[in-house]
């Protein structure tokens, strides 16, 4: 159903620090680009925040009928430490201490990002390319920037040159910043590198001879600037111009600003219409950082396993938590604020099953249903305002009790509407998933395959296949599934 006919979507765009009429470039289509992580450590609670933000849009989006090509990807070489031209790759130093290959290190932390996204009920990316897998294009990017005449080589590395770019280009337009005032407070820092000027990022890197992660380009064996890798793939997969980009808002400078020169540069062109930045995550009113200790990782959340929470919380409840804030707020991480989610959500949980109790009567009381879901609307198109959304959900939960006491009926069709309605935003949109119905799911196909089993080894001791009949009870004890033959047939108990 293409409800985005119907619907006026507004986006809070952070070149123009506005909210704007969202028009994609090809009609019933949305190209979407979001920066991934960069995998050499376990993925922390903030990223999450932001693929969970951003997995909202896409699901918005997908609810209204686009058609939308999500593209997410893995940076897995060239980020060197705190974001600078200088120093070691990340995932590389990782590999050096604990003594594995660098590809180790990408394949354990890419596992368990897709782990825990999946665990946030994440939907996938429609692509996920890798920065090592696109080699061959960040080369050919570096060759027409240099073309063109807006980077310069310097003993097998090459810079992007800001100033000369500046001149009939606007370097700075995306964070505010001028370019001027980077000069005066960088010109200390100069001479310390091959680059011209300070403020120059790297499109190449000549590898230093211990640097283990390195390619051939016509300039040296290295490795691609950090910057260069989004440019390349998100362009490779839609387009030269698309309609969103996102990330955190601490990629704004100066990761999306050169991706923004890169593409100018190159191109001639702005490469994105809309820039989206999801807000960070604080932990009791403090910044999240490991050297500090006011740090928590999902799994910790999820098991109880810390220090800073009074219990477990479950995935589902934390993902309420995080999209009860708009992703354009900063959002303070507490067991207070998550005790309150989780008695939030089982309220929503406890109305959404009533409802499907509720049978249909004459329209009584002044809840306008049909007024109600277009303010859920609202709500999603004022810039994905999931708060707002999550209040409208509340308003109806009022109304939901007031007919389970039989103070309210409505009609069939409104009730229809009703369930429909809440049905969508609360599993299709928002993602939240009702864990009693997902206990109750997984413990019948638990019953179901371990019933199957029996009937196999029945069959096997009819036909005196005892090793088969021996096998089976055995394996299913060794999963801690206990078989009891009596004279009524087999049972099964979970140890």
């Amino acid at each position: 159903m293409q409800l985005y006919n119907e619907q006026q979507l507004k986006i809070y765009n952070s070149l123009s620090g506005e909210k704007e009429n969202f028009t994609p470039i090809n009609d019933g289509h949305v190209g979407m680009y979001v920066c991934g992580p960069t995998v050499y450590s376990n993925v922390h609670l903030g990223n999450c925040r932001t693929f969970i933000s951003f997995d909202l849009v896409f699901r918005y989006l997908k609810h209204l009928g686009y058609k939308v090509r999500y593209v997410r990807n893995i940076t897995d070489a060239g980020h060197l430490e705190n974001d600078a031209d200088e120093g070691e790759d990340r995932i590389a130093k990782k590999a050096r201490l604990e003594q594995i290959e660098p590809m180790e290190v990408v394949q354990r932390y890419t596992v368990d990002f897709h782990n825990t996204l999946n665990k946030f009920n994440n939907l996938p990316p429609s692509i996920e390319p890798t920065a090592t897998g696109h080699i061959i294009e960040q080369i050919e990017v570096i060759k027409e920037i240099l073309e063109k005449g807006f980077a310069y080589e310097i003993n097998g590395s090459v810079y992007f040159d800001v100033q000369k770019f500046n001149e009939e280009h606007h370097y700075g337009k995306l964070s505010g910043r001028n370019i001027e005032d980077m000069i005066h407070n960088t010109r200390e820092t100069a001479g310390q590198s091959d680059k011209k000027n300070p403020q120059d990022f790297a499109l190449w890197k000549k590898a230093e001879p211990q640097h283990i992660m390195r390619w051939p380009s016509p300039w040296s064996d290295g490795f691609p600037g950090w910057h260069l890798e989004c440019t390349a793939m998100s362009t490779k997969y839609l387009g030269e111009q698309f309609d969103i980009h996102g990330g955190g808002m601490d990629l704004k400078f100066p990761h999306h600003e050169c991706e923004i020169a890169q593409n100018e540069a190159a191109k001639g062109h702005s490469p994105v219409n809309y820039w989206m930045h999801a807000n960070m995550l604080t932990l009791n009113g403090k910044k999240m950082a490991k050297s500090t200790g006011n740090n928590i990782l999902p799994h910790e959340i999820f098991s109880g396993d810390n220090d800073i929470l009074s219990k477990a919380f479950s995935p589902t409840v934390t993902r309420f938590f995080i999209l009860q804030a708009h992703y354009r707020s900063i959002l303070d991480f507490s067991n207070e604020a998550l005790l309150a989610s989780e008695k939030g959500f089982q309220r929503l949980m406890e109305a959404l099953n009533d409802l499907n109790r509720i049978t249909a009567g004459a329209n009584s009381g002044d809840f306008d249903v049909a007024a109600w879901r277009d303010s859920c609307y609202n709500a999603m198109n004022d810039d994905f305002n999931s708060p707002i959304l999550i209040a409208r959900l509340f308003d109806a939960v009022k109304q939901i009790n007031l007919m389970k006491e039989g103070t309210l009926t409505l009609s069939q069709a409104d009730l229809d509407l009703l369930r429909n309605t809440m049905n969508d935003f609360i599993f299709e949109v928002l993602g939240l998933v009702d864990e009693n119905k997902a206990e109750e799911t997984s413990a019948d196909k638990l019953s179901g395959t371990v019933e199957l089993l029996i009937r196999m080894r029945a069959e096997a001791r009819a036909n005196r296949d005892f090793a088969t009949s021996d096998k089976i009870r055995d394996e299913l004890a060794a999963l801690g599934i206990q078989l009891k033959d009596g004279k009524e047939g087999t049972t099964f108990q979970v140890q």
